[in-house]
């Protein structure tokens, strides 16, 4: 696709790490991320393309880090999920403040104090009208990623595809910050990431893109214009499909 010729697609699923929340502290939530990627969002928001955003919970708490000391691994599961919905308050209240758009929060478990109950019908309904939706709690069941409700949420909403931000400029055949001779992957396939044992996302979540046919593409969020750029179709990142 030509630059210039409008958004390449029209409803996106962004997922993002709670890891980027917490900046450069690695722990809690840094008000100068928040600030930053309200103004990406907004950006793509102001092309016309409807935003659905999934966080992890990683920045306050691990599920899978729970058994270390003593919790269950289910029980470590919701506490993870209750983390995602506190990333997922504070980029609700950024997103208004810093960027005046106007944001539901959507959680898998009731907790109709905070955020509103998911609901497919409603949060496409939130989407036509323009709001932006992040989808807190996970899929609302231990044992299951926010890769895996990344990819669940994006099959239901309809989502044309899965933008995976990361803090590398796409998919390497190892990891880049250990071994300089890592090679980027433009483009693969979900069942060869699957069989290389590449982690785009973990296995459900690529089954379930794959099922769909929705690609996902790898980005580095941490590069000013990059999310705006991939709405746009330019090539950045790495794509699976």
């Amino acid at each position: 696709m030509e630059e210039g010729t409008g958004p390449r697609f029209k409803r996106i699923l962004l997922k993002l790490s709670g890891e980027a929340f917490a900046g450069e502290s690695g722990y809690g939530i840094d008000s100068s991320f928040l600030e930053y990627i309200s103004n990406e969002i907004l950006d793509v928001h102001n092309l016309g393309v409807q935003v659905a955003v999934v966080i992890g919970g990683g920045n306050i708490f691990r599920g899978v880090e729970g058994e270390d000391v003593g919790i269950d691994r289910a029980t470590g599961d919701y506490m993870g999920m209750l983390a995602t919905v506190i990333n997922a308050l504070a980029l609700q209240s950024a997103l208004e403040r810093h960027a005046r758009i106007p944001t539901r929060v959507l959680s898998a478990i009731d907790m109709r104090q905070v955020a509103e109950p998911y609901i497919r019908r409603r949060a496409v309904r939130h989407l036509e009208k323009g709001r932006v939706v992040i989808f807190a709690a996970g899929t609302g069941n231990p044992f299951f990623s926010t890769d895996t409700a990344a990819a669940l949420r994006a099959a239901e909403i309809s989502a044309d595809v899965v933008l995976k931000a990361t803090k590398v400029d796409g998919i390497y055949d190892r990891d880049p910050a250990k071994h300089r001779d890592a090679v980027l992957i433009k483009e693969i396939t979900y069942l060869e990431a699957i069989n290389k044992g590449i982690r785009v996302m973990d296995h459900t979540a690529l089954t379930l893109c794959s099922e769909n046919s929705i690609p996902i593409i790898v980005f580095n969020i941490r590069k000013k214009g990059n999310l705006s750029a991939v709405v746009e179709g330019r090539d950045i990142g790495s794509v699976v499909r």
